[in-house]
């Protein structure tokens, strides 16, 4: 079978399409767009799909603002508030990529992140998605490093399950082959139902060799917001489907033992010794949060009935 070529009969590269899918990120977007600008891919081959689901802030007026500074294909949606199922099959419906890499409003990519990714996609041709590594930034906050602190042990210890979106390529014929994204999920979770289903369907979820930075929350509210949404969508997600995690993996003493544990392993990994003592409270008080924000979804969801 002939083989596609480009110039000097390099085999040819894929095309990739980038999915932003932002409510209310302007105080991030800007670095965000800029790290994907910086891409070392051939940019005629990335396409970026930006979906603004709603925003009330300035996201809309940045994306439109960076257009004319961009040389990739791009696509812009702006939609009444939907929720990220809907606003990530928009994506899938109008990628014109072999792959989605899913870049989210507070993320920032090295300049080799497409390149890396696709190439370990390209490589593997039996994976539907590949996470990339958790980055370092060297001025985290005390909140945020301690929230970065986990993520780098689960990537240097090989642990991964059913990653989200942030920081992951997926093969567009893999998302096909499972319908796209739940639209009904409510909140969070639809990416982890997503790599659930891909991986039920039979394609393989790995780690790959790319790096990425995730700018995390800067202060204690920022974190309990954060996993008080991720408690009350998650609500829909367990109700869906029970096997994607263990409840009392997620009640605070657990996140206590597991923040204890994850403190050895991190202070082995920053040398700094706050990990050691601190770590622990940061998951009593995240888990906390989340099972509030859990319990809120369950008694809403008895009372519509």
């Amino acid at each position: 079978m002939a083989v596609q070529t480009e110039k000097f009969g390099a085999p040819k590269k894929p095309k990739v399409t980038i999915g932003c899918c932002v409510r209310n990120g302007s105080a991030t977007l800007n670095k965000c767009i800029e790290s994907i600008l910086s891409q070392d891919y051939p940019h005629n081959l990335i396409e970026i799909i930006f979906v603004d689901d709603g925003s009330i802030d300035d996201t809309f007026n940045i994306i439109k603002n960076y257009l004319p500074k961009i040389d990739m294909h791009v696509k812009v949606f702006r939609q009444k508030w939907r929720g990220l199922g809907p606003s990530r099959n928009l994506v899938v419906e109008n990628a014109s990529g072999d792959y989605i890499l899913w870049v989210d409003a507070d993320m920032i990519l090295p300049k080799d992140h497409v390149r890396r990714q696709v190439e370990f996609m390209e490589g593997n041709p039996n994976v539907g998605i590949a996470k990339a590594r958790y980055g370092f930034l060297a001025d985290d906050n005390l909140v945020a490093m301690l929230e970065n602190v986990p993520c780098l042990v689960d990537d240097l210890k090989g642990r991964l399950k059913f990653p989200g979106t942030g920081g992951s390529i997926y093969r567009v014929k893999a998302l096909r082959h499972i319908c796209g994204f739940d639209n009904h999920l409510v909140g969070v979770g639809e990416d982890q139902d997503a790599a659930f289903r891909v991986k039920t369907a039979g394609w393989l979820i790995k780690k790959s060799n790319a790096i990425f930075f995730e700018l995390r929350e800067q202060n204690w509210g920022e974190l309990w917001k954060k996993y008080l949404w991720y408690g009350y969508g998650n609500y829909f997600l367990y109700k869906k489907n029970k096997l994607i995690f263990k409840l009392y993996k997620m009640i605070p003493p657990a996140g206590l033992i597991a923040g204890i544990l994850y403190s050895f392993e991190g202070y082995r990994l920053v040398k700094r010794k706050m990990v050691l003592f601190l770590l622990p409270f940061h998951y009593f008080f995240k888990m906390t949060a989340w099972c509030l924000g859990f319990f809120y979804a369950f008694l809403k969801d008895k009372i519509r009935k």
